[in-house]
């Protein structure tokens, strides 16, 4: 099996999960515990997306620039910051650490 045979099974499994979700009777998807589930889900994913991403390498845990400049960008997003800014200064702190040595 090749990797475009995994890549086409994949998308045919996410069309017919999407496909599936369609069968579900409105009532259910209404309940007040399963619209809970689904955006405790979303923030859940999103975390470990960021986590993965700033402090992933490979199969273990770096810590370098990233973590700072993921730092920089949660007080921009806490001072309300606009979203461009916020991504403008973690790039740029994350751009000075590489400059004074900081893997």
């Amino acid at each position: 099996m090749t990797l475009w045979h995994i890549v086409l099974a994949a998308s045919i499994a996410c069309v017919a999960l999407k496909l599936a979700g369609y069968a579900i009777p409105p009532r259910l998807l209404e309940a007040p515990i399963v619209s809970r589930i689904v955006e405790l889900t979303t923030v859940a994913m999103l975390a470990a997306l960021i986590a993965v991403q700033s402090l992933g390498a490979g199969e273990g845990i770096v810590v370098d620039a990233r973590l700072p400049a993921l730092g920089v960008a949660a007080v921009l997003l806490l001072l309300r910051a606009p979203f461009l800014v916020v991504v403008v200064g973690a790039a740029v702190a994350a751009a000075l650490l590489r400059l004074a040595g900081m893997p």
